[in-house]
């Protein structure tokens, strides 16, 4: 199951899982790091209890974890899981990492030491803007299509530039993966006035819980993959005196906005997803036996 930031996601996972008696594999980028907490917007305690939940607090921030890994590690999971459970609910935002299970990644050729910390260097003296020129000039048909705000993403492509020669695009699979399950893509949307209204109203309580104060304990890893992503990105500019509490929170909002825009463009693309509303639980599952059946 995919759909945008604060469109109801958990929730309706929860339900699923709960109807099929089974578990959640999460494909969330950043709830596997179990030090972040509130910028995350990981499911709360009781709907951790609800559910099995895996991929969730499940590494650390020190760690490099990318979508490959998972990918790897999220089937051999999902093959001893369906040893019990008929069915599982896999359930994310993140376009890639549920990409990697679904359709797989080659295996990525080893960088050698020290070219991810020079790009991590040019990319803090010299800005987002910089490292999209880079990735743009080294291999132009990955940039049109990976998430040009993600530093994490294109850093990667970098690296495996200046690593081999070649491009990104050029080592990943050229079929789809596989399965010896079936597969159901299931979304969830909005209309994009109440989505945006549900980012914007969910900003504030992460606030009040102390979003601010959970990026600052983690400012000297603010280069880490997972902290260089909307929500904490905008709390750094304000901690360097880039603008102030005010504005930050204006960014984080609107930041906010644009990435749910951004994921929905991505999986809008993939037209195997039948999109349903958050409130459309008993048609989800209506048309998914039938699915399923055929």
């Amino acid at each position: 199951m995919v759909g945008s930031t604060a469109v109801g996601k958990t929730a309706m996972a929860i339900r699923l899982a709960e109807k099929y008696q089974t578990e959640i594999i999460s494909a969330d980028s950043r709830q596997f790091f179990r030090e972040l907490e509130i910028g995350t917007a990981k499911p709360s305690v009781e709907e951790l209890a609800a559910v099995k939940h895996h991929f969730v607090n499940s590494h650390s921030i020190q760690e490099e974890y990318d979508a490959g890994q998972y990918g790897r590690d999220a089937l051999a999971l999902i093959h001893d899981l369906f040893e019990r459970f008929d069915h599982l609910v896999l359930c994310g935002g993140s376009g890639l990492y549920i990409r990697a299970v679904i359709e797989g990644f080659d295996d990525m050729p080893a960088v050698p030491e020290g070219i991810r910390e020079r790009i991590n260097t040019e990319f803090q003296e010299k800005g987002l803007s910089w490292l999209q020129e880079q990735v743009e000039k080294a291999d132009p048909d990955f940039f049109s299509k990976v998430d040009q705000k993600n530093p994490h993403r294109l850093i990667r492509a970098l690296e495996l530039h200046y690593a081999t020669g070649g491009v990104i695009s050029s080592l990943r699979k050229s079929r789809k993966k596989e399965h010896i399950f079936q597969i159901v893509k299931i979304g969830l949307e909005l209309e994009r006035e109440q989505l945006y209204q549900r980012i914007d109203e969910r900003m504030d309580p992460m606030i009040k819980a102390g979003l601010f104060e959970e990026a600052e304990r983690f400012y000297p890893l603010r280069s880490h993959q997972a902290l260089q992503t909307v929500g904490y990105r905008e709390i750094f500019g304000f901690m360097e005196g880039l603008y102030d509490k005010e504005e930050a929170i204006r960014l984080l909002k609107r930041n906010s906005r644009r990435y749910a825009k951004r994921q929905m463009t991505w999986f809008k693309k993939d037209h195997e997803i039948t999109w349903y509303k958050p409130d459309q639980f008993d048609q989800i599952i209506e048309d998914s036996r039938f699915k399923i059946q055929d």
